[in-house]
């Protein structure tokens, strides 16, 4: 019965999914025409979020440590293990921000031009459209626009909510770079929302984040990238873990009643 109910879930919100996207999606392409459009374009990407979580009865539930200038460049790192992550960010920040993604998603229809056209593309097995990437990044930081990264490099965590090691370079280089602040962001359960080692499945319920405080760069230089790495791994982490944690030893509590 609950598989069932799984499938109607998935397909109901599926179909919320494509048919939201597909009504925003004219103003989308009129505001992707133009670059001073663009942060309209964004604003229905949000919007889209605003009521598809809404619809499906899936709150989003965000603990902000810090609450990012709307208008300031940050380099946002969180955790990915759900594809799921993509679509919650739009709750979670209002800042106009490119996503650093895998060109694969170029191949979706009209979703993949909207990505394209809005976001940063880069194919990790190619060095040089790495470069590419990491240079729009720059421009995109230069121009006090935001940039999100899953330092992972994908979903390739194989135990959520443990994260994949070592974290990739780029976001870190990038920051440092432009001596703008990190903010890292605490994705604490969307692995469970839309697992993404089983089949294609909605689980109903709410999705928690955390956006922790900046971690300044002033002063580093790029001999500091292990170190920083290492450090927003460690937020994340004890965040991520430390729940987890949390739930066992509540659990425990309650079988020993």
């Amino acid at each position: 019965m609950r598989r069932l109910f799984l499938i109607l879930y998935t397909l109901w919100a599926t179909f919320w999914f494509v048919g939201l996207f597909l009504l925003l999606f004219p103003a989308m392409y009129v505001f992707l025409q133009r670059e001073a459009w663009k942060p309209y374009a964004h604003y229905c990407n949000r919007l889209w979020g605003k009521l598809f979580f809404p619809i499906i009865g899936m709150p989003v539930k965000v603990t902000y440590e810090f609450r990012p200038i709307p208008h300031q460049a940050y380099v946002f790192c969180a955790n990915h293990f759900s594809y799921l992550d993509i679509a919650v960010m739009g709750l979670v920040l209002k800042n106009y921000y490119a996503f650093v993604g895998k060109s694969d998603v170029k191949k979706v229809p009209l979703f993949g031009y909207m990505f394209a056209k809005l976001h940063i593309q880069v194919d990790r097995n190619d060095p040089g459209s790495r470069t590419k990437s990491l240079q729009r990044s720059l421009k995109a930081l230069q121009n006090e626009r935001s940039v999100f990264i899953f330092p992972e490099g994908g979903i390739r965590a194989e135990q959520p909510p443990k994260m994949h090691q070592p974290f990739q370079n780029g976001a870190f280089v990038m920051a440092i770079e432009q001596q703008v602040p990190i903010v890292p962001i605490s994705l604490l359960n969307t692995y469970k929302r839309l697992p993404d080692k089983t089949k294609l499945r909605l689980h109903p319920g709410s999705v928690r984040a955390i956006v922790h405080a900046p971690i300044s760069t002033l002063g580093l230089t790029q001999e500091d990238v292990p170190a920083l790495k290492e450090r927003v791994f460690q937020v994340l982490n004890q965040a991520l873990t430390g729940i987890e944690t949390s739930k066992r030893t509540s659990r425990r509590a309650k079988a020993r009643r």
